[in-house]
């Protein structure tokens, strides 16, 4: 059941071209999040409060990493510790918690990067590769903190997990899309699931290329929400299920669905 609480602000600070990392200390949310959950913040006087998807879990505390992207996140980039904020959580159905034997792809692009960076710390995979995808450089988010997640969880029989960072102009890492990398991880390795976050274009290609190595592929929808928690309808998504298509909220049902069910036209 979600809870409306009020999170003392830790720190808020830039880690990249108009992204922030806001650690907020929030016990009784922390001990429930689950991964790909989200919560929905109340920015200042604004009617609708924000979804921004959970970035970590640790203890008492919850990280955030949010894009300005309106009024009511560049209200949020200016908050400073010692404040807090009103939180409405934790929201949604997350990933699934996979096999410790299990091998995960986590594969993310943009602002949708961040709620995989607990995917891969507290997934339960015995394993976890992450490709990661970006506009240019200046917008290279968690990079530091997905090699560590992914070195962290590899056993001694097997070596870390690989960080692919990709970005659209070329101007660092490997230059192009996220499903080249994405499909070399493929041809190698045998994975119990892939689970992607980003813009819809993106994880439609996801999608197609975990379908064409028979891989389950999870994915977290992005769309505006209104209420948070199913009753406004605005999310609705279109999906299908035993062969009936029919619009779900990705604010309840979601935001994580089975990518064969998701209707991509």
């Amino acid at each position: 059941m979600a809870k409306q609480v009020f999170a003392r602000i830790l720190e808020n600070r830039l880690i990249a071209a108009a992204a922030y990392s806001m650690l907020l200390e929030c016990p009784a949310l922390a001990r429930e999040a689950q991964i790909g959950q989200f919560v929905h913040v109340l920015c200042g006087d604004k009617p609708l409060r924000r979804p921004i998807s959970v970035c970590r879990v640790r203890e008492a505390e919850l990280t955030l990493v949010y894009a300005v992207r309106g009024e009511g996140t560049a209200w949020l980039a200016e908050r400073t510790c010692g404040e807090t904020l009103d939180i409405l959580g934790a929201l949604g159905n997350g990933f699934p918690l996979l096999d410790a034997s299990a091998r995960l792809l986590v594969v993310g692009g943009g602002i949708g990067v961040p709620p995989l960076l607990d995917c891969a710390i507290r997934g339960g995979a015995g394993h976890v590769d992450a490709v990661l995808g970006f506009r240019a450089h200046g917008q290279v988010i968690l990079e530091e903190e997905f090699a560590a997640a992914c070195a962290g969880v590899a056993s001694n029989a097997e070596p870390a997990g690989s960080v692919t960072v990709c970005t659209e102009d070329g101007s660092y890492g490997t230059g192009g899309r996220v499903t080249v990398p994405m499909e070399e991880l493929l041809r190698k390795n045998q994975y119990g699931a892939v689970y992607s976050c980003g813009p819809l274009p993106m994880l439609k290609a996801v999608a197609e290329t975990a379908a064409k190595y028979a891989v389950p592929c999870r994915v977290s929808l992005e769309e505006r929400m209104g209420c948070g928690v199913g009753a406004c309808l605005v999310c609705s998504a279109k999906i299908r299920r035993n062969g009936t298509e029919e619009y779900l909220r990705v604010c309840k049902e979601g935001p994580v669905f089975n990518a064969e069910e998701v209707c991509w036209e």
